[in-house]
């Protein structure tokens, strides 16, 4: 397993950017598939994107290609989501969370969860 903590969330105008960041400790990170997921109020949970653990393949829900940009640092043992022109329907509480599979869109499928950081865009 591996310990996740996510930061960066907070109150943007509409149009506005926030990077979140999701520092990982414990078991090795570099091996690990990592993902973002957010879940607003009354929803499930939904998959935003997901980076290899190589950084080399990338992937990401439809509402936010062009506009998220999924990266990370293995030296640095973090995972980021740089969110550009945001919009109201991007406010959710925001997860990263960890898979040993090569890439999974489906939460039930990572095994290792942060507490979240609240996003929230005000039109």
């Amino acid at each position: 397993q591996v310990q996740l903590v996510e930061s960066g969330g907070g109150l943007v105008q509409a149009g506005g950017s926030l990077r979140l960041s999701c520092a990982a400790s414990g078991r090795t990170f570099s091996g690990y598939t990592m993902g973002w997921f957010r879940q607003a109020p009354g929803k499930e949970r939904e998959f935003v994107a997901v980076i290899s653990w190589s950084g080399g393949s990338t992937y990401y829900t439809d509402s936010v290609k062009g506009r998220f940009t999924i990266s990370r640092d293995n030296a640095k043992n973090t995972v980021y989501l740089q969110m550009n022109s945001l919009k109201p329907e991007d406010t959710a509480v925001y997860y990263c969370a960890a898979t040993s599979l090569p890439s999974s869109s489906w939460y039930y499928e990572y095994h290792s969860w942060g507490q979240g950081t609240q996003v929230t865009v005000s039109s």
